[in-house]
């Protein structure tokens, strides 16, 4: 295995869900990176944890990449259970938005 397919694969048994109030203090840090629905997680990841400068410069400059905007702050401190794919991919943490499929029914209190 090659050191890249390694980091991968490291990265890859690291990634997990998060809800909104576990990356709060990430945030508050400013250490907090939302990934752009479509891009993945991990390859992302790979690319700073492998320093491939070029590649996270252009996610970045095609806004991919990028710190949460205080919409997004906002929305998610008022839905604190919202949940998110996550990667620590040290110093920063990457997210990505999960969406709740819309067909999911509800669930209600017991009667």
């Amino acid at each position: 295995m090659s050191g890249l397919e390694s980091v991968r694969a490291d990265l890859a048994e690291m990634l997990d869900e998060a809800e909104w109030n576990w990356l709060m203090p990430h945030a508050q840090r400013d250490v907090l990176l939302v990934v752009a629905p479509g891009l993945s997680l991990l390859d992302v990841g790979v690319a700073i944890a492998s320093d491939n400068v070029a590649e996270v410069q252009n996610w970045i400059q095609q806004n991919l990449l990028a710190k949460p905007t205080a919409t997004q702050l906002s929305n998610w401190n008022s839905d604190q259970e919202k949940r998110f794919s996550a990667l620590i991919v040290r110093p920063y943490v990457l997210v990505q938005e999960l969406s709740v499929p819309s067909d999911t029914p509800e669930v209600k209190g017991s009667c």
